[in-house]
C-alpha cells in the first residue's frame, strides 16, 4: 500500500475538500495494516492445524456454566480434590517390578477413568471432555490408535491434561506370548509413544488384564513404572463391580473407545454420561490417576 499511497493522496485531494481527504486516506491505510496483521502464523511446533497443544490453552476456554445440564447430567460434577503431594510412583525404588494396581488408596471421594484400545474417534467426545473439563487416563494399542483419524485425535484430548499410556502394540494376550515377544509389545509402544509426545509412559495396562511375571519383567525393563488393571468395568447403561456392587474410593474404573456398534446404537458420548451419572448417584467424582499413580 505504500507505494500506491502518493498516487491516491493526489486523487483525493482534487476530488475532496482537503480535510475529509485526509481523513479517508488514514482510514485506507489503517485498514490494510490490519488486515496484514491479522493473517495467523502457522504453528510452529508442527502441530495440526486447529488442534489445541496445551492443557493451560485448554483450561483457557470458558466453560459453560450448563454445559453438564446440556450433555445429559442432573448436576455438575463435583470438583476433583486437590492430588497427593506424592504419587504411588514416586516411593518406588529405582529397579523395582512394577506393582500392579486396581485401585488407589485414598480417603478422597473419587475413583479414575480410564478409557482403552483407541478404536471410535467420535468428534463429540473431544467437545464433551472439554466443557465438562473431564479427568481421564488414555491406555492406547497402536495399531487400533493409528487407524482411522490416527492419533491426531488422541492430542486433542490429550491437549485438554489427559495423558497417553501403554496398552502394546497390537493387543494380545501376553500370556501366550514368549518373555521376548512379551519385551517387543511393551517395549515396541513405550518407544513409539516417547517418540510422539517425548517421554516413556509410566503406566501400562496389559490387554484383558491378562500378565504374568514375565509381563511385570518386561514392563519394569521398559521403564513402566505400574501396571494398571481395573475395579469396575463400564458397560453401555452401568457398571459392573469386582467388589460387591457398588463403588469404592479409589477405585480404577475400564471403559473402552467404542462407538455404535459395539455400543448396540449407544454413542461414546451416551456411555459417558451413563458412567458419570452412576458416580455422581454414588456419592463420587472423578480425578486424574496421573496425579495418584
Amino acid at each position: 500500500m505504500s507505494s500506491t499511497a502518493p498516487g491516491l493522496r493526489a486523487v483525493l485531494a482534487k476530488a475532496l475538500p482537503v480535510g475529509l481527504s485526509v481523513l479517508l486516506l488514514a482510514g485506507v491505510l489503517s485498514g490494510c495494516s490490519q488486515g496484514a496483521s491479522s493473517t495467523p502464523a502457522p504453528p510452529k511446533d508442527g502441530s495440526p492445524s486447529g488442534v489445541e497443544t496445551s492443557a493451560s490453552a485448554a483450561a483457557s476456554s470458558p466453560v459453560p456454566d450448563d454445559a453438564w445440564r446440556r450433555w445429559g447430567l442432573d448436576k455438575p460434577l463435583a470438583p476433583s480434590p486437590a492430588p497427593p503431594v506424592k504419587k504411588l510412583t514416586d516411593e518406588l525404588k529405582p529397579g523395582t517390578v512394577p506393582p500392579v494396581v486396581k485401585s488407589v488408596r485414598t480417603d478422597d471421594k473419587v475413583v479414575f477413568l480410564t478409557f482403552d484400545d483407541g478404536a471410535e474417534k467420535d468428534p463429540e467426545f473431544v467437545k464433551m471432555a472439554k466443557e465438562l473439563k473431564l479427568p481421564f487416563t488414555m491406555f492406547l494399542t497402536d495399531d487400533i490408535a493409528r487407524a482411522g483419524a490416527g492419533y491426531g485425535y488422541f492430542d486433542q484430548l490429550r491437549s485438554l491434561g489427559n495423558a497417553v499410556q501403554n496398552h502394546t502394540l497390537s493387543h494380545p494376550n501376553l500370556r501366550t506370548l514368549s518373555p521376548e515377544d512379551q519385551r517387543r509389545e511393551i517395549c515396541g509402544q513405550q518407544d513409539r509413544l516417547a517418540k510422539r509426545y517425548g517421554a516413556r509412559p509410566p503406566l501400562f495396562r496389559p490387554p484383558y488384564g491378562n500378565y504374568n511375571n514375565a509381563t511385570l519383567a518386561a514392563a519394569g525393563g521398559c521403564g513402566v513404572r505400574a501396571v494398571v488393571l481395573w475395579e469396575a468395568t463400564m458397560q453401555i447403561n452401568d457398571m459392573r463391580y469386582a467388589r460387591g456392587d457398588k463403588l469404592h474410593a479409589g477405585d480404577i474404573v475400564l471403559a473402552h473407545f467404542r462407538g455404535p456398534k459395539e455400543l448396540k446404537g449407544t454413542t461414546m458420548t451416551r456411555m459417558v454420561i451413563n458412567m458419570l451419572r452412576s458416580i455422581q448417584a454414588q456419592g463420587f467424582t472423578v480425578a486424574r490417576l496421573d496425579d495418584y499413580v
